[in-house]
């Protein structure tokens, strides 16, 4: 069976073993159904290779639920179930009990507390998109199953999704770039993305180039420019930015080392200086109420 229609990225095979979800699609020594496990750090990176200098693919955080399909040396290989992204995680940033997130933070970033008081020591930093599991919310504190407390205006039930997808976007500015981060410690262009996105309420895969695939529908590219409007997607190979208006883009970039917005012009112009023209413009269509 060949296996060059599936993106490793998504789908659990490796040359040792293989998801039991694609016996008939890939050829494996053996097939694994794979346990489900959440996260308890406050983020973690997901790598490429089991090693600690591996560079990051991704972020996975707290509360997230993965599915585990090998474990080695104190490396899980598993695949997350928000976006389907393979790779390795740290096992010690894994548990086994499994808890339903009932809300996510909303918040660009908070703290778990051991009380319901501003003055106690934090336990645990969380960011946007964090899942949690309340068990009572009060005015000021939600107590979470775990006996933890969050500030209740930091999170959301998950019914809530932001109005304006840009907005979300907007709020990361100054953020430092980090390749592969999700969090306002550091992220990247798709990162910045997908976050967004999916605070909104919209299904975002996390590079760009399944981005620039799967989102929206396409706008044509004129020389200057014209005819963008906010929230469409500005694509350049292995680039992503968000136009927050017609002129300018939102986007975390390497060369500001940070999220920043600058004129669309200026960016493409410095981008083609080496070698890098816009591939492609997408439109998202209006979500449904």
């Amino acid at each position: 069976m060949a296996t060059t229609a599936l993106d490793p990225r998504t789908h659990p095979y490796r040359e040792d073993l293989a998801a039991e979800a694609l016996r008939d699609q890939v050829s494996a020594p053996r097939y694994v159904a794979g346990q489900m496990r959440q996260v308890v750090h406050s983020a973690a990176p997901l790598r490429g290779r089991p090693e600690p200098r591996a560079s990051w693919t991704t972020e996975v955080l707290f509360g997230e639920l993965v599915t585990v399909y090998d474990e080695k040396d104190g490396w899980a290989w598993v695949q997350l179930q928000r976006d389907g992204y393979v790779g390795y995680l740290r096992a010690g940033a894994l548990s086994p009990q499994v808890r339903e997130a009932t809300h996510r933070v909303r918040a660009l970033s908070t703290f778990l507390y051991p009380a319901a008081d501003v003055k106690a020591p934090p336990w645990l930093p969380l960011s946007m998109a964090s899942a949690v599991s309340v068990a009572e919310t009060g005015p000021a504190f939600a107590r979470l199953i775990d006996g933890s407390f969050v500030p209740t205006w930091h999170i959301a039930d998950l019914a809530w999704h932001a109005p304006d997808f840009v907005a979300v976007a907007e709020r990361f500015m100054g953020t430092p770039y980090l390749w592969g981060g999700k969090t306002r410690q550091g992220l990247d262009c798709s990162g910045l993305v997908q976050v967004a996105l999916q605070m909104a309420g919209r299904a975002c895969p996390r590079d760009s180039d399944m981005q620039q695939a799967e989102l929206g529908s396409e706008v044509a590219i004129s020389d200057s420019f014209n005819g963008l409007e906010r929230g469409d997607l500005v694509f350049w190979p292995g680039h992503v930015g968000i136009m927050i208006d017609a002129f300018l883009l939102l986007h975390a970039n390497a060369h500001h080392m940070a999220v920043a917005v600058e004129p669309l012009q200026a960016a493409a112009d410095r981008i083609a200086r080496g070698g890098g023209r816009p591939a492609a413009v997408k439109r998202l269509a209006p979500k449904a109420a």
